[in-house]
Order: structure tokens, then C-alpha cells, then sequence
């Protein structure tokens, strides 16, 4: 295979004061060429959160053997994609220990942690980096944006459920122990983030970055390494938070400077419309008008499939909604979530709670659908993904967490098997979530929370 005229990953359409991310292409650069030899692509990683649980008699399959052909109520959104989906029952959430009383501060915030927060400074953020922002630690290097957090609420609830911080009941992405990361509830403000518009106030990119710049970062990380060995642990967990602040300053300088290259290249008449004929193109988002949160949820998923797609970042978390206050009037009822799952086994509620669960994997169905249709490489985008749908509850009536409620999709670049129930798995949260990291190729240190092992029956 010729490697003439590779141009970079990141080359991007330009026009109209706007720049949009391609997807992979034969030519973007050596790496990329070699991984389409080996038949590798970039494996993403995709998180869409629900709170409160599910009526388990309507989502558990009964068995292995009917998942495929007869899937229970809830998971009828999904019928003709189950062959690309893989759920397991006997995942443990977090156990509760000394904040039972705080069910749904836990909920959230324990989901990519699989960690409870720090019984001794309950009214500050002190629990654990999250999963999505590990992968995105090590795959964020390669994207213009390490990550990409979504929500369809404001993150401002306040309560205090057992004294907890508030960050703690609208975030499920944590940049370190301390660092709750904030989600993007606006959608034409993720379409700008992902199309580069530059605002009024910002209209020119640095032509150049300084020498100095770069040096300056590389002394800062060296030396604060040195120091962080005289340090206490408490001082040494401010300095990891200061370094991460650091290295996210490096990416967003090694973007631009990649960009610079982008441009050297364009001008050098390599041509940057070539799309590999196996590539599907760039899908186009439209932002919806009106109030309708199915349209709403569908624009920020078909948004997540864009960054994907173009590989604008390859880790994404969408909460669908946080333990508060949301109700779903498309449904035929104003009723809010939280008051409806505590349902006492009325009937009425009861399918109230089945309808909105069966909502939100609609939501979920429709964006992997989207993966599943469009084509890259030999294979298509969802092949190349893991995406999660879940909750932090097994059931919002009782707060139960003894089989937390897991849908998989995509095969994770042909780590995971797909196309499988298992009924009886032994594990917890923190199993699941490492199983996950790993399997998108992120290189892990330490398990994650609570995590004891690998769940190897997820794998191919």
C-alpha cells in the first residue's frame, strides 16, 4: 500500500468561518494507514445514563435463549439490534455503607466511579476519578476534545441527603477526586464545540505557538514529579489536580499546533475530501425546535454519533436525566420520574415507570442504530464502539442495587461478544467498568472502585 501524500488524523473541512472533523481516511497518516492494514480503528467509548431503576419484571430477559426473539417490554426498542447488544444480570452497585440515606446522591455519582464518596468531607467532592474520564485520559490524545459530557438538565439540584455534596446528584463524570466534571445541556453549543466556530470575540487562531510554551509545560510536569515525592498525601492530591490542569492546557496546544499542520498541508495541495469508499460521511445534525424531549434526547445522541464519526473524541457520557423533577408529558402523564417509582405495586405506576424506562432505551436504540447503518472501515461505527446504557438503582421503589440494570452495545473493535444474555454473572460495578476500559484498549494501573477482577465472560 503507497503511503504518498498521508495527510494528519485530524485534517478538517473548512468553510463559512466553521471547521468539521473528518472521518478516519486511508490517507490521515501512517498510523491510521497501518491500523486499516491490520484491520484496527479507534475503539470509543459511549456512557447514557437513566436514574431510578426499571420494573425488573419487564427488562430482565427470562433467559438466554429468548433474548434474541422475545425480549420483554422494555427492551422492544431495541428487537432488531439485539445481535449487537450484550446484558448481564448480577452486577452490584456500590453498597450504600454509611450514606443510606442518601440513595439518590449515590446514584449518579457512583455510576462510572464504582466509589462512595468520603464519609469525612461529605459537603466538598471527594470520591473518585470516573471511568469515562480514564479512557479519556489515555484516548484523548488523539482527539481535538478529550471527552465530551452531556446532560438534558441543569446540573444545579441542591439537596442534602446525608450531607452530601450537591455536585454529587447531577454529575457522573469526576476529572480527579475533587473535580466534578460539567456537562453541556445546550445542543447548538456542542454542535459549535464540534464544528470549531470560532465566536466574535475569538475570530483568529494563534499562528504560531512559542517554544517557550512547550518547554515551560515539560519543566512544570518534571519538576512537580520531583516534588510530589516530599509531599504529603493531601498536598500531593492538590498537585495532581494542578498537573492534571496542566497536561489539559498541553492537549489543547497540541491541537492547535495540529491544526497549524492541517493548514500547512491544505496549502501544499494535498486534498482533503478523499473519504474511503467503505466511509460512510459526516451525519447532519439539525437542532430541533419545540419542547419535545425525545427530540431534544435524539439531537444530543446523533450528536455524540457525529464526534464519534469524525473522531472528534472517543469517550462520551450522556446523562439522559438526573433524580430530579423531570416528567415525560409525551408520554400522556405529567407525572415526574422520582414520585412515580416510588410506586407501593400500584399497578398504574407501574407501567408509568415501564413507559419511561421504555423512552429512554428508545433514545438509546436510536443512536445505535445510527452507529449500526453507517459504515467505516470493513465494518461499520458501532462495530468500533462500547456503548452503555444504565441506572444506578436496580429499583427506584426500593433502592435496591443487587442487579443493576446494564444494556451493551457494539463490539468494542472485536473485544466484546455480542448477541448474549448471561443470567447469573458474579460481579460488581467496578468489575464491569474495568472490564470496559480495558477492552477499549486504556492501559489501567489499579482497578476501578470497587473492582476485584475482569468479568471475562464479556469478551470474544
Amino acid at each position: 500500500m503507497s503511503r504518498a501524500r498521508f495527510i494528519d488524523r485530524r485534517t478538517c473541512l473548512r468553510g463559512l468561518g466553521a471547521t468539521l472533523a473528518l472521518p478516519l481516511l486511508d490517507a490521515m497518516g501512517w498510523e491510521v494507514a497501518i491500523e486499516r492494514e491490520r484491520g484496527k480503528l479507534p475503539v470509543r467509548m459511549g456512557f447514557m445514563y437513566m436514574p431510578h431503576g426499571v420494573i425488573m419484571e419487564q427488562f430482565w430477559p427470562t433467559d438466554g435463549e429468548s433474548f434474541l426473539n422475545s425480549p420483554p417490554p422494555s427492551l422492544e426498542p431495541l428487537t432488531s439490534i439485539l445481535d449487537q447488544c450484550l446484558m448481564m444480570k448480577g452486577i452490584a452497585g456500590v453498597p450504600n455503607g454509611p450514606f443510606r440515606g442518601a440513595p439518590h446522591a449515590l446514584e449518579l455519582s457512583t455510576w462510572l466511579t464504582a466509589a462512595l464518596p468520603d464519609p469525612d468531607k461529605r459537603d466538598e467532592i471527594s470520591i473518585s476519578i470516573s471511568a469515562d474520564q480514564l479512557a479519556a485520559n489515555a484516548l484523548g490524545a488523539f482527539t481535538a476534545l478529550p471527552s465530551l459530557e452531556l446532560a438534558t438538565m441543569p446540573q444545579t439540584w441542591k439537596e442534602n441527603q446525608a450531607g452530601l455534596n450537591e455536585a454529587y446528584y447531577s454529575h457522573c463524570s469526576f476529572r480527579s477526586p475533587t473535580q466534578a466534571v460539567p456537562a453541556e445541556t445546550n445542543p447548538r453549543n456542542v454542535l459549535n464545540r464540534l464544528t470549531q466556530i470560532q465566536g466574535s470575540t475569538n475570530t483568529q487562531t494563534p499562528k504560531t505557538i512559542s517554544p517557550l510554551d512547550r518547554s515551560v509545560l515539560d519543566l512544570v510536569i518534571g519538576g512537580a514529579k520531583d516534588l510530589r515525592r516530599t509531599l504529603s498525601p493531601s498536598d500531593q492530591r492538590k498537585l495532581d489536580e494542578y498537573l492534571d490542569s496542566v497536561r489539559w492546557v498541553e492537549r489543547r496546544i497540541a491541537a492547535i499546533e495540529s491544526r497549524q499542520q492541517q493548514a500547512a498541508f491544505e496549502k501544499a495541495g494535498v486534498k482533503t475530501s478523499s473519504r474511503s469508499a467503505n466511509d460512510s460521511a459526516p451525519i447532519e445534525i439539525r437542532i430541533p425546535e419545540g419542547e419535545k424531549r425525545s427530540e431534544y434526547m435524539q439531537v444530543m445522541c446523533d450528536l455524540t454519533v457525529l464526534a464519534f464519526q469524525t473522531d472528534s473524541t472517543r469517550v462520551s457520557t450522556f446523562i439522559g436525566s438526573t433524580p430530579n423533577g423531570v416528567s415525560y408529558p409525551e408520554l400522556g402523564f405529567s407525572d415526574q420520574h422520582h414520585s412515580t417509582t416510588h410506586h407501593n405495586n400500584q399497578s398504574e405506576k407501574v407501567e408509568k415507570v415501564a413507559a419511561i424506562t421504555k423512552f429512554n432505551i428508545e433514545q438509546f436504540a436510536y443512536m445505535i442504530k445510527k452507529m449500526h447503518n453507517l459504515r467505516e472501515g470493513n465494518g461499520t461505527l458501532l462495530d468500533n464502539c462500547i456503548m452503555m446504557w444504565g441506572s444506578g438503582l436496580e429499583d427506584g421503589n426500593n433502592h435496591t442495587r443487587a442487579n443493576l440494570p446494564f444494556i451493551l452495545a457494539g463490539k468494542g473493535g472485536g473485544a466484546i461478544r455480542t448477541g448474549r444474555y448471561l443470567p447469573d454473572i458474579q460481579g460488581n460495578q467496578g468489575d464491569l467498568l474495568t472490564t470496559l476500559v480495558t477492552c477499549a484498549g486504556v492501559p489501567l494501573d489499579r482497578p476501578i472502585g470497587i473492582a476485584t477482577k475482569q468479568i471475562a465472560e464479556i469478551r470474544t
